[in-house]
């Protein structure tokens, strides 16, 4: 039409037309795709099926059921032999493993501390000079923290006072806040716990923080109990699967899973830069964790523990000392990060998912994925790009350990996820900072939080730590799971999610 003018904003809006239908198109064959390949052998056996009884005429049928009648004792046997075979295989299969309930540590209002403070209190603090404050100023600024993450009370204080004492309280604050939240949201006796798995890298007392935990609830004399330490910040994916591993061997009881770090008595006081990063990312954290292999548990429990994967790259001398606590040329003692964590980081990640893709992944992506690899395999295709599967498609909700920015950066990049997906990780970040391996129960507790955790949905927790290692755990939704009470968002998770720089 001549004469009508096009506004930019309108021709623009035309020229993407088509583009946005195109990835629409695209969208729905791939779908289409994807459905095909997962039912496959029902989509070729049902017809089949269908038509083999449509040629049986009553004779046939008579005649079979004569057929049957005449072999009794070989239909006898035979359905004895099955018997046999499935008693066999309920008794020796893996007990699933629930997870009734969880609890994460609130810290008190009092000990969060906005970021410039945290500064003002380098510079007070003596043990840093201008080059060292601003560096880590920096490091804060681009961290990914917000103003409301928390501190022990011996670093608030000026000077600190990185006492034992202190450290004591700094755990049992967090162990037995989560702890009592958990006993008061599930009802359950103490005496009722069997199984007791504690982590806490760099803080580990004697008695061990588990015997701690025994003497405050009075647990029961037969206990099992173990108390992991220097396994960094994936301890606690650790912790769930060692916790499995002995709920298949003790029937009709619960496990405690707690994972904590300390910070009071492991804040760098030097001028190190690579040692300096830890005292920016790391904050208070806590969570307790209920399983059960109770059968009749599996109606009030939130989630089925699906999968274990661990990958420990600690054999290759890069990967064992990226993340290593060390003394300085001062003799100040503090965790050192090599500047090719990220990578490392990476590398353990592509083991991992290696392993654990086959277990979750449809068969669609498994199927281009293997001929991408023919493709540069077989037919030399070097320079073709490896398919990425999109695991999208095999979890609803992802919990990337909030390690950093750059961690959580790293994985919504070579995992092709959407910001959604890593909208946990990042709020997680913000509101609490690094609380090493609990952080992973306070993404899920965020998702919650929002009200987006339904009956089926598949979570995906993966947290990597010192050593080094990249551990996965998989868990499905038996319930639509509702907000936590007392939970860690309970007073905030309107504000979320925020718009990050």
């Amino acid at each position: 039409m001549e004469g009508v003018k096009v506004n930019s904003a309108e021709r623009e809006h035309t020229y993407r037309l088509p583009d946005f239908l195109q990835s629409v198109k695209l969208k729905y064959v791939k779908l289409g795709y994807h459905y095909l390949t997962s039912h496959l052998l029902t989509l070729c056996i049902a017809p089949l099926m269908i038509l083999v009884l449509l040629q049986l005429t009553p004779d046939d049928l008579r005649l079979l059921w004569a057929h049957l009648q005449f072999h009794l004792v070989s239909v006898i046997s035979a359905s004895m032999l099955a018997a046999f075979a499935s008693s066999f295989y309920l008794l020796t299969r893996p007990r699933p493993v629930f997870l009734l309930d969880y609890s994460c540590y609130r810290p008190r209002d009092d000990h969060s501390l906005p970021l410039h403070s945290f500064v003002d209190r380098l510079r007070l603090s003596g043990s840093y000079d201008d080059s060292s404050v601003e560096f880590q100023r920096k490091i804060l600024e681009k961290s990914g923290l917000g103003d409301r993450t928390h501190l022990p009370e011996a670093i608030l204080m000026i000077p600190p006072s990185p006492t034992m004492k202190a450290a004591r309280e700094e755990t049992e604050q967090a162990i037995f806040g989560a702890f009592d939240s958990l006993l008061a949201n599930t009802k359950i006796n103490p005496k009722d716990i069997g199984i007791l798995v504690v982590n806490s890298s760099l803080f580990n007392p004697t008695p061990s923080l588990s015997a701690v935990i025994v003497n405050k609830y009075k647990l029961r004399g037969n206990i099992k109990t173990f108390n992991l330490g220097g396994m960094g910040c994936s301890a606690g994916v650790i912790s769930v699967d060692l916790a499995k591993d002995m709920l298949q061997l003790h029937r009709s009881t619960y496990a405690v899973v707690v994972s904590t770090e300390n910070i009071t008595q492991n804040s760098y006081h030097g001028v190190k830069k690579s040692m300096l990063i830890a005292n920016c990312l790391f904050r208070v954290g806590g969570a307790a964790i209920l399983l059960s292999n109770k059968s009749s548990d599996k109606r009030r429990s939130k989630y089925e523990l699906v999968h274990v994967v661990r990958t420990h790259k600690g054999a290759d001398d890069k990967a064992f000392r990226c993340v290593y606590q060390e003394e300085d040329e001062e003799g100040k003692t503090g965790i050192s990060l090599s500047k090719d964590l990220m990578a490392i980081a990476g590398g353990a990640l592509k083991t991992n998912i290696t392993t654990l893709g086959p277990l979750v992944l449809p068969v669609s992506e498994q199927l281009l994925f293997f001929a991408t690899l023919v493709m540069k395999k077989v037919f030399g295709r070097k320079n073709m790009k490896p398919y990425i599967p999109d695991f999208k498609m095999a979890f609803e909700h992802f919990c990337i350990h909030a390690g950093g920015r750059a961690v959580i950066d790293e994985l919504e990049a070579n995992l092709q996820l959407l910001p959604v997906d890593v909208e946990a990780s990042r709020m997680t970040l913000h509101r609490f900072g690094n609380t090493s391996s609990s952080s992973i129960w306070y993404e899920l507790a965020y998702v919650e939080a929002k009200g987006r955790m339904r009956k089926g949905n598949r979570v995906w927790q993966i947290a990597f730590g010192s050593g080094f290692k990249c551990n996965s755990a998989v868990w499905v939704a038996l319930n639509n799971v509702q907000p936590p009470k007392n939970g860690p968002w309970e007073d905030c998770i309107h504000d979320y999610p925020l718009k990050l720089n």
